[in-house]
């Protein structure tokens, strides 16, 4: 039989931070949720507690409904880096 492989455990950087609360203006912590098309990424990828993720989930739908982050972007326009576009 195989062995089961041996990853890295993935911590959370909102406990590692100590933030209680995830604002849905700040655009710069929700870059680290969102891929290069603005989808959200699952905590098995990005290492997210409960918790927090679902405070990061409901952060980025609100900042989807006031257009602080886009909802989606145009599949022949992808960039790597896609909060260079958002105004600060």
């Amino acid at each position: 039989m195989a062995e089961k492989r041996k990853y890295a455990r993935k911590y959370c950087k909102y406990c590692e931070a100590k933030i209680e609360y995830i604002d849905y203006k700040d655009a710069k912590i929700l870059r680290h949720s969102l891929s290069e098309r603005y989808k959200i990424m699952p905590r098995r990828l990005t290492g997210n507690c409960k918790r927090h993720q679902e405070m990061v989930e409901l952060a980025i739908k609100r900042a989807r409904h006031t257009a602080v982050i886009p909802y989606i972007i145009d599949t022949r326009k992808v960039v790597a880096v896609p909060f260079e576009q958002i105004q600060q």
